[in-house]
């Protein structure tokens, strides 16, 4: 049985087994007479999601939606082969990333910075979009899928192009990596800071736009729906603050590099959470101390230059 299964009625998760690996990364087939996907996992992991489509019995000219919760590879890489296999579809996205689609050369050129050597072998490559594809979603702004709607969210923090997605009829969040990552093998819900924009004040907010919704149903890219809800929402409050203190203590104490942040994070979190919660192979692709000490250095960085220390 897997944890998709939890999913609310009209709502169909797709594992993208992303780097091969089961339940790391997740679209979602939200059903109505202009079906919306919401994520499209990376590119690698394209072939995989468009036969979730199929296997949902739709047509491809029936998709009408692509919706991206951020242009991070993990969650948007795969949109430019999709738009091509979905010939209906119009891809939503922030007003902010949209452009980084129809021109993907500095969003690739930033990832393979990131992700090095996996760039290659998990996520691949972005296909640029055509303009005339792309929907720049406006904060607020509603979707009509035909029997259902969708309300888009503009929830940065995590990163500046952050869209979460709110279906009203079932309750449900499609948080994207606003309140971080579960995976189902650890239980353990991590917070996702990533350079180059992470911001915790953002992401605060963000996390309480999410409440003010009362979701009955609370859906991560990483990995699927968790409960309770507002219980889950809190505890992503409560351990994103303890991250950002520790690491502002490890800056005052050591320099704000990162070396000295990550080793604060695991001499504070690991025990905790267990050794890389208990999945190495999952959270070095996704969400490491190393890549969350990366972005959590880099505010720091900015709120001194901000004169905001």
């Amino acid at each position: 049985m897997s944890v998709l299964d939890a999913l609310p009625d009209g709502v169909i998760g797709i594992d993208t087994h992303m780097g091969g690996l089961p339940e790391i990364t997740a679209g979602y087939l939200l059903l109505g007479e202009r079906p919306a996907l919401v994520e499209t996992g990376p590119a690698r992991a394209a072939g995989v999601v468009a036969e979730g489509v199929a296997k949902a019995g739709l047509a491809p000219e029936d998709l009408g939606w692509i919706v991206l919760s951020h242009i991070h590879l993990d969650h948007a890489g795969g949109v430019g082969d999709l738009v091509r296999t979905f010939p209906n579809a119009t891809v939503v996205v922030h007003p902010l990333g949209a452009r980084h689609l129809v021109d993907p050369e500095r969003l690739l050129a930033s990832s393979v910075r990131v992700y090095g050597e996996l760039m290659e072998t998990v996520y691949g490559g972005l296909t640029p979009v055509e303009a005339s594809r792309i929907r720049a979603a406006e904060d607020g702004e509603v979707i009509d899928l035909g029997g259902r709607r969708i309300e888009l969210l503009h929830t940065p923090g995590h990163a500046k192009h952050h869209v979460g997605v709110f279906e009203p009829d079932a309750g449900a969040v499609f948080a994207g990596d606003a309140v971080g990552v579960l995976l189902p093998s650890t239980n353990v819900l991590r917070p996702a800071t990533p350079p180059p924009d992470f911001d915790r004040d953002l992401a605060l907010r963000s996390l309480r736009t999410f409440a003010a919704r009362h979701p009955a149903h609370l859906v991560l890219t990483h990995f699927g729906p968790i409960s309770p809800p507002a219980e889950r929402l809190a505890e992503a409050e409560e351990r994103l603050v303890r991250w950002c203190e520790t690491a502002e203590a490890a800056a005052r104490e050591h320099g704000p590099e990162v070396d000295h942040v990550e080793a604060a994070l695991r001499d504070r979190f690991e025990l905790e959470d267990g050794r890389e919660s208990g999945d190495q192979d999952s959270f070095h692709l996704l969400n490491s101390y190393q890549s969350n000490a990366a972005g959590l250095t880099r505010w720091l960085q900015k709120r001194q230059e901000q004169g905001r220390a």
